[in-house]
């Protein structure tokens, strides 16, 4: 069924809608009209051609009766039934012609006849109405399933709100049609191109979790929920469905909007994770080329500072000494990237031992002792340090990390403090700067928590991929980083937990 042929039945369907009570009125006089008719013919039959006596016409006219129930219903029976025993007492009971009754007897035989007559008229109608539903239930499970089976193959390239509207219109033959998916804000139709309307009540029905149903038009509108949550709202025109067929309609409904939308959140999350083997894969690889000539420089360095044949000149061994110094940072800073590439690629193990936190403070400062020269360093490390067990290239990483950014944002010649302490079955190791500061958090929110941004009125930048570096290695293995300003707005300090 294509979309002009929907519209088109969807204004047939609202042209003809208030005449449907009409018509219906029309048939039930015909249907009333030819059961008066039968009782007619069988009193005919009874008195002009086969003459019978009261018994048999009372019998013949409770099988008309049972006929009328079974081929009409209730209203009509019911009908034929008063008239059947206005005919039977007027042309059989004595005195014959007459709708008096002179023998008390016959008055018993006439009502007897007449609550055999509504008995077995309404027996036949709930019979019949029975098996009506029960042929109506079993073609609504018929469509729910077709629905269901037609849903198992929609195309993900296109929305899945839009596939079961036309699903639901090619199943069930709806002549209209329109969902409303709360997630995205989108309407999508099927023939409703005579009402604009709908899309307010489409939106205040999934607002308000409300249902409607105008039997004029024969429109019913529905929230579709999940759970106790309304995630979107369905409207139907022409739809002669059941309160259980309809629910199962919504609920197939919803099912499949949150499948949409689940598989879009794995999708992206996979896009996400994709990515970021990918960025690790590069960086991994970009490091591992400069690993090489690093190596060479290295031992081009070396080699000329320890060659007792060929011994430098003061100024010569001081440039040398500064090459070799820049290639033995070069080469930490490559093999840190790589360690931050496998952590963000999820390629990441701990290599756990038992360690003294004064040592990985010590072996930290020697890493950076090209550095720390003519800054003055004071440890503040307590007596009662417990030994940790973590991965000790890491820790180190992270204290060197938080030297140099206390180095790059403390005035020169400022003195850093780094200190350990035992904290709450932790071990907390510090490191305190005399920069700047950020006198109100809350202010600077936004910027802090971005990469490469310090403040309005920093002069230099953050370094990204280094903050990266101890912001993946603490969430990763160490636990959550702690910032503070160490009691003093001119004193921030950086920490850690052990």
């Amino acid at each position: 069924m294509n979309m002009a042929a929907m519209a088109r039945s969807a204004r047939s369907a609202a042209y003809f809608a208030p005449r449907i009570s009409i018509q219906r009125s029309i048939d039930l006089v015909g249907r009333a009209i030819l059961s008066l008719g039968l009782v007619a013919a069988v009193t005919f039959l009874c008195i002009r051609l086969v003459p019978v006596n009261e018994i048999t016409a009372g019998f013949l006219y409770l099988v008309a009766i049972l006929l009328i129930a079974t081929a009409g219903g209730l209203v009509e029976s019911t009908i034929a039934s008063i008239a059947a025993m206005l005919c039977f007492n007027y042309f059989f009971l004595p005195p014959v012609g007459t709708l008096t009754i002179s023998d008390p007897r016959n008055w018993v035989a006439l009502f007897a006849f007449l609550a055999t007559s509504l008995t077995a008229s309404q027996l036949s109608a709930r019979a019949k109405r029975r098996t009506r539903e029960a042929v109506d239930r079993q073609n609504e499970i018929e469509k729910l399933y077709s629905l269901s089976r037609a849903l198992l193959l929609t195309d993900a390239t296109r929305p899945i709100a839009k596939q079961i509207v036309e699903q639901i219109v090619q199943a069930f033959e709806f002549p209209a049609v329109a969902l409303y998916d709360r997630g995205s804000g989108e309407i999508y139709r099927a023939g409703f191109d005579d009402l604009p309307a709908i899309d307010t009540e489409l939106r205040g029905a999934a607002v308000r979790s409300q249902f409607s149903r105008d039997e004029s038009s024969m429109l019913i509108i529905t929230p579709i929920r999940l759970g106790r949550e309304p995630i979107g709202s369905l409207a139907v025109r022409g739809a002669f469905l059941s309160d259980a067929a309809l629910q199962s309609l919504v609920n197939l409904a919803a099912i499949w909007l949150e499948r949409a939308r689940s598989e879009e959140t794995v999708n992206r999350a996979e896009v996400v994770r994709r990515s970021e083997e990918l960025k690790s894969t590069l960086l991994d690889a970009i490091a591992h080329e400069f690993k090489t000539p690093l190596t060479s420089i290295k031992a081009v360095t070396t080699g000329l500072l320890s060659d007792p044949a060929a011994p430098l000149e003061p100024r010569q061994r001081e440039l040398v000494s500064i090459a070799d110094e820049g290639a033995d940072r070069l080469s930490t800073l490559v093999t840190q990237a790589i360690q931050l590439a496998r952590i963000e690629g999820g390629k990441f193990q701990l290599n756990l031992g038992i360690h003294f936190p004064s040592s990985l403070i010590s072996a930290a400062l020697r890493q950076m002792k090209s550095s720390t020269d003519g800054r003055k360093i004071e440890l503040r490390i307590a007596d009662d340090l417990p030994l940790v067990s973590v991965d000790a290239e890491l820790v180190q990483m992270v204290i060197s990390h938080l030297i140099d950014n206390a180095l790059k944002y403390s005035p020169p010649g400022a003195p850093i403090l780094i200190g350990a302490r035992v904290n709450q079955a932790s071990v907390v190791i510090y490191v305190v700067d005399r920069g700047a500061g950020i006198t109100d958090p809350s202010r600077h929110e936004d910027n802090l928590k971005r990469p490469r941004l310090r403040g309005r009125r920093c002069a230099h930048r953050r370094r990204g991929p280094r903050r990266a570096k101890v912001r993946s290695i603490r969430s990763g293995a160490l636990g959550h980083e702690h910032a503070r300003d160490g009691g003093d707005r001119n004193m921030p300090a950086d920490s850690f937990r052990l």
